[in-house]
């Protein structure tokens, strides 16, 4: 799955963060929410528009973010 097709940002929506299309949901609250140890089905159920296919396509748009970052020395 390409996350482009379910991961978009608008400058008007969000402040243009990374959304999921059609939505108001960041990545970052899905990442929030996770990485808290909300299980995924608890997720889509707090979420009703969410899809499996859309917290996959968040997890891998970060995984392609983080890809690119480099850490600076300390």
């Amino acid at each position: 799955m390409d996350y482009r097709d379910r991961i978009t940002a608008e400058p008007d929506v969000m402040l243009g963060k990374p959304i999921v299309k059609g939505t108001r949901i960041t990545v970052e609250l899905i990442l929030q929410k996770l990485s808290e140890g909300l299980a995924m089905e608890a997720l889509l159920t707090s979420y009703p528009h969410l899809t499996k296919e859309d917290v996959l396509a968040a997890l891998s748009y970060s995984v392609v973010v983080i890809s690119r970052e480099e850490m600076l020395p300390h």
